[in-house]
């Protein structure tokens, strides 16, 4: 049982002790602590609150919603939605902010909440950590019963998120219609059922397969878009399907599989969206110091500039503001396509993807064949709290000093033809390791070779 407090948010399993794990007690603090930032920045007092359909959704968003009246905040209530949703709705609305429920990839005895500025983009890191220490402080003033905020219900945001959609110029509905797309759709029991099965008959597709698209939020595999997740879906593929897509719970990572049940691979979703949108609109890309180079090779090949991040969506979207990037994300399925907004985006995703599929007319397999060939290998390592992650870094930084090293985030490690990337995650209690080569042996073997190293520091 876990709860992780940080700068990116608040993120716990379901059940336990206060201070222990992600309790009612402890969904009142975050959120009192949330709306107090909130007020004392003198945002707007109303925030957008919506959720994915895990089991413990409903109970968690009534504490948050609650609480924030509590504190005399408006709130309205976006009900069961997706991560982009929400970050649409907030400047629509004009909010001051909004808190996105949802633990992402985690299985269902998480929950967690996303914090959203007033742009409807994650908190940066300073105001991330005036929150953490309003938490500490518990610096909460309620309001009297005057002064109580007011709720409101809205569920026509994922309409109106589709509708922005269609209006982009680089998505083209007609070319994607007269495609005729036979597609699969898993969408593990959660929001994808009932935002991506709409977006794709908006989109002109009519011949859909269904897998997993009620939202009962229970998932009937792990929710992670990973190739050994996606077993069911990869079989429905051959027998005539030529589209899979698979989007996480919160519906911010997209993942395809190939017409043959192999995978696209999640690091070249976004590889395959830049490659579209940068024969259309050129400018520079950004994806995270975790993701493949291909993203880069693919960008140089257009001619413009590749720039990488530190990883989270923050630091990305830091970064594609400071370039001016027409397209970024990160390697796992993270679309952030400005043109809509700043967040990672699967339907935006959907729509570019299945514009360019149309325009190219190829298989998937025939157009992951044109890309740069790399593979990445994900591991990790659990942590006990006798473990000195600082330390196990510096070791490692030290150990491969005649080697070219990115230290902005954890500690990257460039070889001639392949990298791995070490860094502490801010969602689990664990050690990434992620290491790339021109093939998936010796991407396993240059990840294995590094745990080994990791553990003989350990």
């Amino acid at each position: 049982m876990t709860l992780i407090k940080s700068i990116s948010g608040f993120r716990g399993t379901i059940g336990g002790k206060p201070g222990e794990n992600l309790t009612p007690v402890d969904a009142v603090n975050f959120a009192s602590a949330y709306g107090t930032w909130l007020i004392e920045n003198n945002k707007s007092k109303k925030v957008i609150v919506g959720r994915d359909a895990r089991i413990s959704g409903e109970m968690i968003s009534n504490i948050v919603c609650s609480t924030l009246l509590a504190l005399g905040i408006d709130v309205v209530d976006l009900g069961l939605s997706t991560t982009p949703t929400v970050e649409i709705a907030v400047p629509k609305e004009k909010a001051g902010g909004g808190i996105i429920l949802t633990a992402s990839h985690n299985p269902a005895q998480w929950n967690a909440l996303k914090l959203l500025n007033d742009k409807g983009e994650f908190v940066s890191g300073e105001d991330g950590k005036r929150i953490l220490s309003i938490v500490d402080q518990s610096a909460y003033d309620f309001a009297d019963v005057f002064e109580l905020g007011k709720l409101t219900t809205d569920d026509s945001y994922i309409k109106k998120h589709i509708e922005d959609i269609l209006k982009l110029p680089l998505v083209d509905v007609e070319a994607i219609r007269k495609s005729k797309f036979k597609v699969a759709v898993d969408a593990v029991n959660s929001t994808g059922g009932i935002s991506v099965i709409p977006l794709l008959k908006a989109l002109g597709v009519t011949d859909i397969k269904e897998l997993y698209c009620e939202p009962t939020g229970y998932f009937p595999h792990n929710p992670e878009p990973l190739p050994e997740h996606l077993t069911e879906l990869a079989d429905v593929m051959k027998s005539g399907y030529e589209v899979g897509i698979t989007v996480d719970p919160d519906v911010d990572r997209l993942a395809f599989v190939c017409e043959d049940g192999s995978m696209f691979g999640e690091e070249y979703t976004l590889v395959a969206v830049a490659d579209y949108v940068l024969g259309k609109t050129p400018g520079a890309t950004v994806s995270n110091m975790s993701s493949s180079r291909a993203l880069k090779d693919v960008t140089e090949q257009h001619g413009q500039s590749y720039f990488a991040s530190e990883v989270g969506e923050v630091n990305v979207v830091r970064t594609m503001k400071e370039q001016n990037a027409v397209i970024g994300g990160e390697g796992n399925g993270g679309i952030i396509y400005p043109e809509l907004h700043y967040g990672r985006d699967s339907l935006v995703g959907i729509a570019l993807f299945l514009s360019h599929l149309a325009h190219t007319k190829k298989t998937l397999t025939e157009l992951k064949a044109g890309y740069p060939a790399y593979h990445i290998s994900k591991n990790k390592i659990e942590l006990t709290p006798e473990i000195d992650v600082d330390a196990v870094l510096e070791a490692m930084k030290k150990k491969f000093s005649n080697e070219t090293i990115d230290d902005r985030d954890g500690v990257k490690i460039e070889f001639a033809t392949e990298w791995v990337h070490l860094r502490k995650s801010n969602t689990e209690p664990i050690i990434r390791i992620y290491a790339e080569s021109k093939d998936e042996k010796a991407a396993n073997e240059l990840a294995l070779k590094t745990i080994e190293d990791i553990k003989s520091v350990i």
